[in-house]
């Protein structure tokens, strides 16, 4: 199999990375064969799955926005992914030009795909970094200069949490990055749920776990509230992705009572 210019030397192109299968279902160009397979295996278990991926899109569309209405100033992405239409920076550069954005994710391809269009402009960056290591990211982050962990930081977990297994402590990661910042900081977070659909949510865990060894969690509603501990939840709360703050009827790509996501944001008082 011939290496595409994009992809890093080292990236294990036969191994299916959920960056590269969230490219593919909202139709980018930056994943493998092995990734468009898993994606399509998935589509073919939930066939609105695709339609999960761009409420997810969505939410973060939504999300930024309103952190940026709130003061917020720099962004730290983790989790961040392959970069396509409506990144996190474009958004910012609409509605906020002068703050500052820093992808961080684990997948090599993703960071070299956001290095590589974010050249030239020195308030955003990208690096490589582990969730599951919080003091190692935040030294990482840290070190680029770009975000002022002194300062309000919006923090954007946005379809991460899920790839952490619970004995991870994703609960407890996001923790971890609760006492890095000060007050006046937000969190956003979005997860992939069995609240509402638990006979699908079993088949996608099914389906990652032993097809794509990505192993997927989905996770109850609690559990995914109670990530936000220490935090103040901003109105409406804990809901379905569609539901947080819709500013069209186009922000409804998925059926009222049936998204696999919930998402939330929240502030450090």
């Amino acid at each position: 199999m011939d290496r595409p210019a994009w992809a890093p030397e080292g990236v294990d192109m036969m191994q299916p990375s959920p960056a590269r299968m969230y490219d593919a279902l909202l139709g980018g160009s930056h994943n493998f064969e092995v990734d468009r397979q898993a994606a399509q295996r998935g589509s073919r278990l939930v066939p609105d799955l695709p339609r999960l991926a761009l409420s997810n899109r969505a939410f973060l569309r939504r999300a930024v926005r309103f952190l940026a209405d709130a003061g917020i100033t720099q962004f730290l992405d983790i989790g961040s992914g392959i970069p396509t239409a409506g990144n996190v920076h474009e958004i910012v550069r609409e509605c906020s030009p002068r703050a500052r954005v820093l992808y961080a994710d684990i997948d090599p391809v993703a960071v070299a795909h956001s290095r590589a269009i974010l050249v030239g402009d020195r308030r955003y960056g990208a690096i490589e970094a582990d969730l599951r290591e919080p003091d190692e990211l935040l030294a990482r982050v840290r070190e680029t200069g770009l975000i002022d962990l002194g300062q309000p930081v919006g923090i954007l977990l946005i379809a991460v949490l899920h790839l952490l297994a619970d004995d991870d402590l994703p609960a407890a990661r996001v923790g971890a990055l609760r006492h890095a910042v000060p007050a006046g900081s937000y969190i956003a977070i979005s997860h992939l749920t069995s609240a509402l659909r638990p006979d699908d949510a079993a088949a996608l865990h099914r389906s990652s776990s032993e097809g794509n060894h990505v192993g997927i969690q989905f996770r109850s509603r609690p559990a995914i509230t109670g990530m936000f501990d220490g935090w103040d939840l901003v109105e409406p709360g804990v809901v379905e992705l569609p539901d947080w703050r819709p500013e069209s009827d186009r922000d409804r790509h998925e059926v009222p009572g049936r998204s696999l996501g919930l998402a939330g944001v929240a502030c450090k008082s």
